[in-house]
């Protein structure tokens, strides 16, 4: 029996190649692969043995040879292919184990050239691999370590592996050089300067029981590259599984908990933020979210930038909550909330990062891509276009506000007092309306003056204004950008309310 190996990703490689040599294999190897091998006492035999011609073009050209493929794609079951090696002085190879030269990681290094992207292109690498997968009735391929001992392990217990394995291996082969190829085509298209074409990779996490509606079929599929503040990523400690729009809820308040830096809760129902505030401690910020809406946090989510303590648990444990998100927790609030058995706790790395985050919406026979909004702006008082400045305490309510009402669904507006949300109006077809409901919300709450009101996009008359004015408003905090701005400026000076423009607007559909 033979083997035949040529790894990029050395991972295991010994062990694996020991345990082979320890059946009765012979091991063929090239280049690197084959020093590491001699060099850990491990007998192989060079592929310029198999093949009778020396490896050319600096190794470019060493396993594309009758020799090596024919020796894996001879079909066993067929005396004619078997016959025409006999011929043909081949000896069969048994297993291939081959992973791709380092592309990917090779054009994410900065400053790489064309030139070293091209040789770290594999072309015998690819041609072995799906060599094999196609012959897996007779060959086993294995490109990931991972397999290594799941292979050792029918090899030892019967002496070969089973056509169910090699068919899995076979399917992960294919699904290796798919990722390998689609990876060099988007780089070589953007060379060219072709029209892009967008390839992507995702694996499956786990089916779920139905999507929005329980007569919608649906899945969750996880990026291949791990992330902070994904939910594809994150650990769930206890309850039930989530589910589709657990998971779109769950990725909503990850988005607002990654725009603050300080203590943080952030309460959300069907993906708009009910309540939302920052604290000096965890069990503040908790109290004064909880607070603000306790009507719509029922059976909502709730998720919280520091780690979970026992107080915080305290306080949840009442309510009714489909997920509750946090960085860590501490072992008595897991205790109080594994009283709850059906809900969901995940932990979820929240580790900052500048990297920019592309974000895919489907439509019917497309798709749109954006980079996600992740953009933070500090509301200055340099922004204030009224006759009335902004105290500290207005500034501190008014980027409060900014950051709150960016991930409310437009037409968006967030009314804030003392660091926290006292009323959210959320996609309405007009401002005004939306306005109308964050201003009742706030006056039913018992707040009737020293309001912020903060919107996601600029006020094109001067109605919303004077609207909240009428509710106790004294600072707004807006994009700007309308050819009627004058009109809502010239409203606020009349009124004695502070208007600040940040010349950034964040519409959220």
């Amino acid at each position: 029996m033979r083997a035949l190996f040529s790894v990029s990703d050395k991972t295991g490689l010994v062990e694996f190649v020991q345990g082979l040599v320890d059946l009765g294999w012979e091991i063929i190897a090239t280049g690197g692969t084959q020093k590491l091998l001699e060099s850990k006492g491990v007998k192989t035999i060079g592929i310029s043995e198999v093949t009778g011609f020396p490896e050319i073009c600096d190794g470019r050209v060493k396993t594309l040879h009758p020799k090596v493929h024919g020796g894996i794609l001879a079909r066993r079951d067929v005396p004619a292919h078997m016959e025409t090696l006999k011929e043909n002085g081949i000896q069969t190879i048994e297993l291939v184990c081959v992973n791709l030269y380092p592309f990917r990681q090779t054009i994410a290094k900065e400053g790489v050239t064309l030139e070293d992207a091209i040789e770290n292109i594999d072309i015998g690498g690819p041609s072995m691999v799906r060599s094999a997968a196609k012959n897996w009735k007779d060959v086993t391929i294995v490109c990931d370590p991972a397999d290594y001992g799941t292979v050792l392990e029918e090899l030892r217990a019967n002496g070969s592996t089973s056509d169910e394995t090699r068919l899995k291996l076979s399917a992960k082969a294919y699904t290796h050089t798919a990722e390998y190829d689609a990876c060099i085509a988007t780089y070589m298209r953007a060379q060219a300067g072709l029209p892009e074409k967008l390839f992507l990779e995702y694996d499956i996490k786990q089916g779920l029981r139905y999507g929005e509606n329980p007569h919608q079929s649906a899945k969750f599929y996880a990026a291949r590259e791990p992330a902070s503040y994904s939910l594809a990523f994150a650990k769930q400690i206890q309850g039930k599984e989530l589910s589709y729009n657990n998971i779109q809820d769950a990725n909503a308040a990850l988005n607002v908990l990654r725009d603050f830096k300080e203590p943080f809760c952030v309460a959300l129902k069907h993906m708009n933020p009910c309540g939302a505030a920052v604290g000096k401690t965890i069990e503040e910020a908790w109290q004064a979210a909880y607070e603000a809406d306790k009507v719509s946090i029922y059976g909502g989510i709730v998720g919280v930038n520091r780690e979970l303590t026992a107080d915080v648990a305290r306080g949840m444990k009442p309510i009714f909550l489909e997920i509750v998100i946090a960085p860590s927790y501490t072992p008595e609030a897991l205790e109080i909330l594994a009283t709850k058995k059906n809900l969901r706790v995940m932990q979820v790395d929240m580790t900052p990062s500048s990297a920019p985050i592309s974000q895919y919406i489907s439509v019917n026979g497309g798709l749109l891509a954006q980079q996600l909004d992740t953009q933070v702006e500090e509301v200055v008082p340099g922004m204030c276009v009224t006759v009335v400045k902004p105290t500290a305490a207005q500034l501190a309510d008014a980027n409060f506000g900014w950051k709150i009402v960016k991930h409310v669904k437009s037409n968006a507006i967030a009314v804030v007092r003392d660091n926290h949300t006292i009323g959210i109006g959320a996609g309405q077809t007009n401002r005004v309306g939306s306005a109308l409901i964050a201003l009742e919300e706030a006056k039913n709450a018992g707040f009737t003056s020293d309001l912020v009101l903060a919107s996601d996009g600029f006020l094109p008359f001067d109605d919303t204004v004077a609207l909240a004015a009428q509710y106790g408003v004294t600072t707004i905090v807006q994009p700007g950008g309308s050819i009627r701005d004058e009109d809502a400026i010239k409203k606020a000076n009349e009124l004695g309310i502070t208007m600040l423009f940040t010349g950034v607007r964040h519409f959220k559909h």
